[in-house]
């Protein structure tokens, strides 16, 4: 009979390479940093970086899928949670914007790389698609919960109001970090809940 293991558990210097590589391609981008600059952040050797991750590609995989995995349980339990409110779930949604744009420089990491979408490695650009359409039907589901429920007023499909508020979200944190104002971001989601209030 055939046995089935258990996916291989990531080493601690692994996850300290993958943290920083998610910082550095959320303040950098990912074709500004390099492996010596992760070297040179732990202090570790270059090849220690190359015996887990041999190429940048590969690294940049497994930080966005890392990342797609945090988003998609957090998300999924939110959803899943028949006492919560629509307008909770869309409060918890943009919970990570506000706490990005409450640092200096760093802005969703999907976004981040779509900035520079034709540099990036096949397999990076599949996630980061993968990432952009999952939200976006997320959002959808929600908004035609609460639309259903009574919390929400949709001044257009449901699918289409996602869009909306996905891309004002993502464009809000790349206002942010170039005028360094946190209302940019802040009076985006002020707005956007007035839209969506039912009258």
């Amino acid at each position: 009979m055939a046995t089935t293991t258990a996916p291989k558990q990531k080493s601690e210097t692994a996850e300290q390479i993958l943290d920083l590589a998610e910082t550095l391609i959320q303040t950098r981008g990912y074709s500004a940093f390099s492996y010596q600059d992760i070297a040179n952040g732990l202090g570790i050797r270059k090849a220690s970086i190359h015996y887990h991750f041999p190429s940048k590609a590969d690294l940049g995989v497994a930080v966005v899928d890392r990342y797609i995995a945090r988003f998609d349980n957090a998300l999924s339990a939110i959803a899943d949670d028949q006492t919560q409110s629509s307008t909770a779930m869309l409060d918890f949604y943009v919970q990570p914007y506000v706490q990005f744009a409450s640092t200096p420089d760093r802005v969703c990491l999907s976004g981040a790389l779509a900035g520079e979408m034709l540099a990036l490695p096949p397999k990076v650009r599949e996630r980061v698609d993968h990432f952009f359409r999952t939200h976006q039907i997320w959002l959808t589901k929600i908004l035609e919960r609460g639309h259903v429920r009574g919390e929400f007023a949709l001044p257009a499909p449901a699918a289409k109001v996602a869009r909306l508020v996905f891309g004002a979200l993502q464009g809000a944190l790349l206002v942010k970090r170039t005028t360094n104002d946190l209302s940019q971001i802040n009076d985006v989601i002020a707005v956007m809940k007035l839209q969506l209030a039912a009258r």
